[in-house]
């Protein structure tokens, strides 16, 4: 009998994210996300009360480069979707795939105890949540 193991999203997340504060410059962020291969940033809190905000790299070409805006006066803050659609890491990744697509959401920040420990996206669940026993 094939037994299967659940699978979860601390099992698939990637541990690499790039926190930023929502007054860098948009111009900043891109370097950032450039030189730490990331496809979106996390903005931090302003204080414990507040919710973090998620930027992702087409947020700044829609919002943006298509707007024909400035890269060094625009802020993070200005185009972030806050707060970020966040999972636990014990969401199972079934569950985390349907979150995303109802909500319209390819990544999000992975939180435990009120910190960020990660990032998952799809290709994080598919390519190492799917083929695991494949």
């Amino acid at each position: 009998m094939n037994q299967h193991k659940i699978i979860r999203v601390r099992d698939v997340m990637a541990n690499t994210y790039v926190m930023v504060d929502g007054v860098t410059t948009v111009e900043e962020g891109i370097r950032l996300a450039r030189q730490h291969a990331v496809k979106a940033l996390i903005v931090n809190k302003r204080h414990d009360d507040d919710e973090y905000g998620i930027v992702l790299m087409n947020d700044i070409a829609k919002k943006v480069l298509a707007q024909n805006r400035s890269v060094e006066r625009t802020n993070i803050y200005e185009i972030m979707t806050k707060p970020a659609l966040s999972v636990s890491p014990d969401m199972k990744v079934k569950h985390c795939a349907r979150l995303f697509e109802r909500f319209g959401v390819s990544r999000a920040p992975v939180i435990e105890d009120g910190k960020i420990i990660g990032m998952v996206s799809y290709n994080n669940i598919v390519l190492n949540g799917m083929a695991l026993d494949a």
